[in-house]
């Protein structure tokens, strides 16, 4: 008897986190941002998010502080991951980071918002930009 309410309560758990985590979905990001600054900084820019066939516009700001002087380009394709409805794409995404582009150079990072939303991006970035900062970047739809 109690072999038998150990397996039905394994089955039931394993049913549960079977379906919650089914939920949650992905989807493909592609973004252009444009970062300048000398101490503080700034950046925006566009992108695209890719889900269940459909395509929906993204726009990006954000503020950076800490070592950094120059201006670049970068453009980010990745997946994102976590997310149950395009929504949840929107929000603000924090990073710390060091880097040097002189020129064109490899990117690559990976955020998460206040949702729960991972973004994997890669990518490159052209321009001059020295930086050892805190930054933030928010992404909302358009």
């Amino acid at each position: 008897m109690t072999t038998s309410i150990l397996r039905a309560a394994l089955v039931a758990i394993l049913a549960f986190a079977g379906l919650s985590s089914a939920r949650a979905d992905e989807g493909y990001v592609s973004l252009v941002i444009y970062k300048g600054g000398w101490i503080i900084g700034g950046s925006g820019g566009h992108g695209v998010l890719n889900f269940h066939g459909r395509r929906y516009a993204l726009s990006t700001g954000g503020i950076d502080y800490g070592l950094l002087f120059g201006g670049s380009k970068t453009i980010l394709r990745g997946r994102v991951s976590n997310i149950w409805r395009p929504s949840d794409v929107a929000g603000v995404y924090g990073a710390a980071g060091a880097g040097l582009a002189v020129g064109h150079g490899a990117r690559a990072i990976v955020l998460t918002n206040q949702k729960g939303a991972v973004l994997e991006l890669s990518g490159y970035q052209t321009g001059l930009m020295a930086n050892a900062d805190l930054s933030g970047l928010a992404i909302t739809m358009r």
